[in-house]
């Protein structure tokens, strides 16, 4: 397979429209309707659960169960406090950044539809004051202002405490090659394991195993969503993707966070979740077919979906295939088209080496 030809324009309109959609923690259903719309040709069977976990299952039949898994929500801001004067206070959902709200449109999310914000900040003039310290943005100073002049004319408009708050930045590609947008972490990886089932129908793919397509909900809160499909589909084999980070942009130390950039590849990662067998088959399809990769350590925790996969039902083999990003958590998040490519297509040439009954057990 080229991978220079992998992505078709139909599947830049999908990810356009994937990614411009708000998916925020806990409220993802409308971004997985467009998924499941997506996937729906390239599967067997779909299933969603309880909290809103999306799974397109190509041989649902089959004992044997493989799952590639990416997770679909994004980091927001809840309505926590509304003030006399109408301003608007907040807590996160999910590792959402204090530091870049100031100055920042929102869409705040009621049952009457979107009401336009904005993150207020006081002008600089204002600040710099002799003797005075420069005020940084925190939790506790940073609000929203819906150009309401009381709490009561807000909540006229339908916002009230608990209201969700996303930012509306969209989709754009940077110098022909990197995608940039809010929420790159993960839809991409959503958008990534539906690529792989669109390639799988395409070259008409006969697997020896089912495969479990899952969009997992609640993965900035914790894995949650992970932690409840795991249980419903009991996999022997996970290969989960998300993003990392780009240590060689400005301010990172690469003592601390290790080396990996964008366009270098598809990052695997070494951490006890890992299950060593499952990743060195990953490295050795890499280098079988001339897939570049990046290697990155994880001490104790990915920290992603893989932790959940892995310590469930006794013990399910997991790997961890990452794309490398830069800016997580802004609204800028970027990463290189070559290696959305190449994570598609490492993860598609891996599963035609998994056999049914594959046996990743350290001794046999």
């Amino acid at each position: 397979m080229n991978a220079k030809i992998i992505l078709k324009p139909e599947s830049l309109t999908f990810l356009k429209n994937y990614l411009d959609n708000a998916s925020p923690t806990g409220a993802e259903k409308e971004g997985q309707k467009l998924w499941m719309d997506y996937i729906n040709p390239y599967v067997d069977t779909l299933f969603t659960d309880t909290y809103g976990t999306c799974v397109g299952v190509i041989n649902p039949e089959a004992d044997f169960k493989v799952v590639i898994e990416g997770h679909a929500d994004e980091i927001s801001w809840y309505v926590n406090y509304i003030a006399e004067d109408g301003m608007i206070y907040v807590i996160r959902n999910g590792g959402s950044d204090q530091v870049i709200a100031p100055s920042k449109r929102v869409n705040i999310h009621t049952k009457n539809g979107i009401v336009k914000g904005v993150f207020g900040w006081p002008a600089i003039h204002t600040r710099m004051r002799a003797g005075k310290d420069e005020p940084t943005p925190k939790l506790e100073n940073i609000f929203i202002d819906c150009g309401c002049e009381s709490k009561a004319e807000v909540e006229a408009l339908g916002i009230h405490v608990g209201c969700i708050i996303t930012y509306p930045d969209t989709f754009e590609i940077l110098n022909d090659n990197k995608f940039v947008c809010r929420a790159l972490d993960n839809r991409m990886g959503g958008f990534m394991i539906a690529e792989v089932a669109r390639l799988l129908k395409e070259n008409n793919v006969k697997l020896p195993f089912g495969l479990y397509i899952t969009n997992a909900v609640q993965e900035e809160v914790g894995l949650r969503g992970a932690e409840m499909i795991t249980q419903t589909i009991k996999p022997n084999v996970a290969i989960i993707t998300d993003v990392c980070h780009d240590s060689t942009t400005p301010m990172i130390d690469k003592k601390i966070e290790g080396e990996t950039k964008i366009g270098l590849g598809p990052v695997i990662t070494y951490a006890p979740a890992v299950q060593n067998n499952l990743r060195d088959l990953i490295i050795d399809t890499a280098q079988k077919n001339n897939i570049p990769f990046q290697r990155l350590a994880s001490s104790r925790v990915t920290g992603t979906d893989t932790d959940a996969f892995a310590y469930s039902n006794g013990g399910v083999a997991s790997a961890l295939i990452s794309l490398p990003l830069r800016y997580m958590h802004t609204t800028v998040e970027m990463v290189h088209k070559n290696d959305v490519e190449h994570v598609i297509q490492l993860i598609y040439e891996t599963l035609l080496q998994i056999e049914s009954n594959h046996n990743f057990n350290y001794f046999k």
